[in-house]
């Protein structure tokens, strides 16, 4: 019996001082620091949650609505100026064009744009900016005059400019929009590597050797990468707004169907077929409010 007691409070004892062990731990957290919160994921907030619904629905329109709506989106199929009915869900316009066929077939001219100027500006954008961080001095100095350089020229006229010297071929808008949209991407992805260099880390991973390419590889591109992201969801909306208001203007490519050409060709007939302009400004809408929940 007194050996049973004896462990009872031996048990006791250790349970208490485990408590008192965890306590101390919790009470011997440094003033002035919070615990680290959990970043909310995409769909643990109401704007993820409408974001993500309203790019997949884009894209879905985009690569499975032509397979519905058919390939032929200047095909005159109906009479003229046809308001919405179950035969055309959105009507026809002044040539007798079925506007639903019209519209999934400029998101696909939309979310192709977006996909092209995000791929070449974020490839530029992360090589200027981890060289430029990781290489502080002239290198940094020349990289950051050319990125204010690039920055300051309006994007939205110059296009216009090319457009109408050149070519408006969807490829030379990708190209000229990708290669003057990455400037802010640039200097968010400096800023970050400048800070990781000096981490821990990256110094553990440079005394064992790491080479300077095997470093960004390994240790800054993985935690450049999320910031870069929602700053080129930000490049992905210009794009497809700049796309749209070349369309609007007339310098959109005729081979291709655009949503700020069909938002212009409808404003004769904004008060008499109103599904001419609120569809394609809708499916605009869609697009870029999309593109800015999720990133």
């Amino acid at each position: 019996m007194p050996l049973t007691t004896e462990v009872a409070a031996t048990t006791t004892t250790a349970a208490a001082g485990g408590d008192a062990i965890r306590a101390g731990l919790r009470v011997a957290r440094p003033a002035g620091t919070r615990p680290r919160r959990r970043r909310p994921s995409l769909l643990r907030t109401g704007g993820g949650i409408l974001g993500t619904a309203l790019l997949a629905l884009a894209v879905g329109l985009a690569l499975l609505g032509p397979a519905v709506v058919g390939d032929r989106p200047f095909a005159s199929v109906a009479a003229p100026l046809e308001a919405p009915s179950v035969a055309h869900l959105m009507g026809t316009d002044d040539l007798g064009r079925d506007v639903l066929t019209m519209v999934v077939h400029g998101l696909r001219t939309s979310l192709a744009i977006a996909v092209g100027v995000v791929a070449i500006s974020g490839l530029v954008a992360l090589c200027v900016g981890a060289l430029a961080g990781s290489r502080p001095g002239w290198i940094d100095d020349l990289l950051m005059r050319t990125t204010e350089l690039v920055q300051v020229v309006p994007r939205f006229f110059l296009a216009i400019v090319v457009v109408a010297l050149f070519d408006a071929r969807v490829s030379n808008v990708v190209l000229l929009l990708g290669l003057t949209s990455w400037t802010w991407t640039a200097r968010v992805v400096r800023a970050e590597t400048l800070s990781l260099r000096q981490r821990a880390f990256v110094e553990a991973a440079r005394s064992f050797g790491g080479g300077h390419v095997y470093i960004l590889r390994r240790h800054v591109a993985g935690n450049v990468l999320p910031t870069a992201l929602v700053m080129l969801s930000v490049c992905a909306s210009g794009a497809v707004l700049i796309e749209a208001g070349l369309g609007f203007v007339g310098l959109a490519d005729p081979e291709v169907v655009s949503l700020g050409s069909l938002a212009s060709n409808a404003q004769r007939f904004l008060r008499s077929a109103w599904w001419l302009t609120v569809f394609p400004g809708l499916a605009l809408l869609i697009v870029v409010l999309g593109i800015n929940l999720v990133g």
